[in-house]
């Protein structure tokens, strides 16, 4: 971990911890599938996507919680930051889809 109570710091773990995230968890249910212990079958239409996105955005809480306990406001602000344009990315996607 950088050392450093940067913004641009917390804006790196709160872009790379999401899509690290959503990567593993989307390739984990692929083969979960794939074996057949796991069905999308019967679900609105992106449901597994949208909800891995926002596990995957969620995942800020972990960074937020470790840069509170390093006393880093400016990388936290970072976090934040970035948390808030994946949440928005996300309304763009899918909250138009879901009304």
């Amino acid at each position: 971990m950088f050392q450093r109570d940067e913004i641009w710091v917390g804006l790196l773990y709160g872009l790379l911890l999401p899509t690290a995230g959503f990567l593993l968890l989307y390739n984990l249910f692929s083969i979960l599938e794939i074996k057949g212990a796991a069905s999308g079958e019967g679900f609105s239409e992106n449901f597994r996507e949208r909800t891995l996105a926002i596990v995957a955005i969620a995942l800020n809480l972990f960074t937020l919680s470790r840069f509170r306990k390093f006393r880093w406001e400016r990388a936290m602000r970072g976090v934040v930051i970035a948390t808030s344009l994946l949440a928005v990315v996300w309304l763009l996607l899918y909250g138009v889809k879901m009304l």
